[in-house]
């Protein structure tokens, strides 16, 4: 990597890139698991306390939680690209208002930087991606589309460079309203079209992004995440078994649900595509989901939020795991532990948004 391009990756790390795709998740970005939590299960649920110890959270961390404070651990990362953390919350709120949150969905309040969003139902056609579109003041993104190539501007395959290319030589004399909506109709066909993949293929389906040089396969790094997902295999091993072999094998009980998100990301417009499972029972709850789609800046993302009982109130853990390029390669080190600690950041506001919503018994939709 030149020396150029790894400052301006520091800036971006530094601006709050990275971690800035945060929680706001559970009902949009879907969350798939880093962590994993005993719900539904013929086994007893662990206490607060086994679970930070098997997220690798030290014991002494415990009497933080129990005052109130938010808890972190970096966690490993499987591989040279990803940034991996988990945190805990302590909230002194019955677990069944937690749990009604959750399946709500009402956690994408936390994240300010959604200004688009929608369900995908399961018989979706074009039609449930209509509110995704380039806006006026974004149409030198929807021009830099046109003349999109392998490489990392982009999170596209070679197919869909093509395509846009063909839709270059048919706007080439559009004014500017033309072309935004030429563009945004173009990308609307895409989201529809790697939806439908991977609902039928699973993470085999997810079309690799061309690189220059190479491809990149998020599906792979998806599977890598959802492997290194080690209480939930413990715990929940029918729904870690159904989560890597997506589409088959989903346990019963589970709530599915899709959504596409527009996100502000670097200051710029980014599609992108989620999918979401709860699993909930009367000893905790577990959000799993993975965003298996992104327009650029990162390949994909693998989350968990859970909660389970804990003194008079509930504990939630929020953990991570984030796969990008620009975090592999030279100086891997100093731009992992940038990432990190932006990570962290914003992960810890996160959670004391949440927090502040529950006390105040909102919702906000």
């Amino acid at each position: 990597m030149h020396a150029d391009t790894f400052n301006r990756l520091t800036l971006r790390l530094g601006q709050g890139w990275w971690p800035a795709r945060l929680l706001g998740l559970a009902r949009l970005y879907g969350l798939c698991g880093l962590l994993s939590f005993p719900v539904a299960m013929a086994a007893p649920a662990p206490t607060a306390e086994e679970v930070l110890r098997l997220i690798g959270v030290p014991a002494e961390q415990s009497a933080r939680l129990a005052r109130g404070e938010i808890v972190t651990h970096e966690a490993r990362e499987a591989t040279d690209k990803e940034l991996a953390m988990t945190t805990a919350l302590y909230l002194a709120v019955p677990l069944d208002k937690v749990v009604d949150y959750f399946r709500r969905g009402n956690l994408a309040a936390i994240d300010p930087d959604i200004t688009a969003r929608g369900v995908i139902p399961a018989n979706a056609d074009i039609s449930a991606f209509k509110g995704f579109a380039f806006s006026a003041k974004q149409s030198d993104e929807a021009a830099d589309l046109l003349e999109a190539e392998a490489g990392d501007r982009f999170n596209l395959s070679a197919q869909e460079i093509q395509s846009f290319a063909a839709l270059k030589d048919k706007l080439a004399n559009a004014d500017k309203k033309s072309l935004v909506e030429g563009v945004s109709q173009r990308y609307r066909e895409i989201l529809l079209q790697r939806w439908q993949a991977y609902r039928k293929g699973g993470l085999a389906g997810i079309a690799p992004y061309a690189r220059d040089g190479g491809t990149v396969d998020p599906g792979a790094e998806l599977k890598i995440a959802a492997e290194n997902s080690k209480t939930l295999a413990r715990y929940f091993p029918a729904l870690y078994q159904g989560w890597l072999n997506y589409p088959n094998g989903l346990p019963a009980g589970t709530e599915e649900q899709f959504y596409w998100l527009n996100r502000k990301v670097e200051n710029r417009p980014t599609a992108i595509l989620a999918h979401r499972v709860l699993q909930a029972g009367e000893t905790g709850a577990v959000i799993v989901a993975r965003q298996f789609y992104a327009g650029h800046s990162y390949n994909a993302d693998h989350l968990v939020v859970g909660a389970l009982p804990y003194r008079d109130g509930t504990v939630v853990f929020y953990g991570q795991r984030s796969s990008t390029d620009q975090v592999a390669g030279v100086a891997s080190g100093v731009r992992h532990n940038i990432g990190r600690g932006q990570l962290k950041d914003q992960m810890v506001k996160r959670l004391e948004k949440l927090r502040g919503i529950l006390k105040a018994g909102t919702s906000t939709k």
